[in-house]
């Protein structure tokens, strides 16, 4: 892949750590740009952006985590000369979990936490049949059921059409998910939901902290499963509590 993984824009070299970001299925680095001035100066967020999508819409997409990984991986590696964490919302928390797993055993590239959102533990078995094989138009409207992609798009058909080898793509490596073979976390873990969230239970989510040997946090808000959107003040003002403590700066 020769596309460039990070989202280019207001980054700065004085930020203490990077936040690496890995949006749902069918989203983008997009989905984080709000988050960028309301972390900084602490914390850099870099939205990650896989082939299919924006800037790397002409790049074939990935269809499973075995052939995403590797390359992503690859990618990430210059950009880890500084502290880290990885933030994953709902697909892209298990995106995040493989990385954060490829990367631990490097004491100089490990990650300083791995924070999640909006998604059951790896380890439990798909609660939604599959649907990235359905016809296109039962396929979109299972996609719109979900929410996350916006209406005006949705009524778009043909710009929907465009975007539908990627947006299957996401759900196909969603859906053959199964955690890749290795050994567990070792950094600290943080998991997020909303409360009306139908994709997971506060349970399953707590469930996570099976998968790391460091401490879990646990918090839940007030919203569904996109709860997290433009950044709402008790998730910016816990991410920051967790970010900082993780760098070694006090909590106001």
């Amino acid at each position: 892949m020769t596309g460039t993984w990070l989202k280019g824009g207001d980054a700065t070299a004085d930020a203490a750590l990077r936040l690496f970001c890995f949006a749902h299925a069918g989203g983008g680095g997009g989905f984080f740009r709000p988050w960028r001035e309301l972390l900084l100066p602490e914390i850099e967020v870099c939205p990650v952006i896989l082939p299919g999508r924006e800037t790397r819409v002409a790049e074939p997409a990935h269809r499973s985590m075995g052939d995403l990984i590797g390359p992503l991986c690859e990618g990430l590696a210059p950009h880890l000369d500084r502290p880290y964490a990885l933030f994953g919302h709902s697909t892209g928390a298990a995106i995040a979990y493989e990385v954060a797993r490829r990367f631990q055993d490097d004491p100089a590239r490990a990650p300083r936490r791995l924070l999640v959102s909006g998604r059951r533990a790896p380890h439990l078995a798909p609660r939604r049949p599959p649907f990235a094989g359905l016809a296109d138009d039962d396929f979109l409207r299972v996609v719109a059921e979900l929410g996350g992609t916006p209406e005006e798009v949705l009524r778009q058909r043909d710009l929907m059409r465009m975007f539908l080898p990627a947006l299957r793509a996401d759900f196909h490596l969603n859906e053959s998910y199964r955690p890749l073979p290795g050994t567990r976390l070792r950094c600290p873990l943080s998991g997020f939901t909303g409360d009306r969230d139908p994709e997971v239970t506060p349970l399953e989510l707590r469930l996570w902290q099976t998968t790391s040997e460091g401490p879990f946090r646990m918090r839940v808000y007030d919203g569904d499963h996109f709860y997290l959107a433009g950044l709402p003040e008790p998730l910016r003002s816990d991410l920051r509590q967790d970010l900082r403590e993780d760098i070694g700066q006090p909590v106001p």
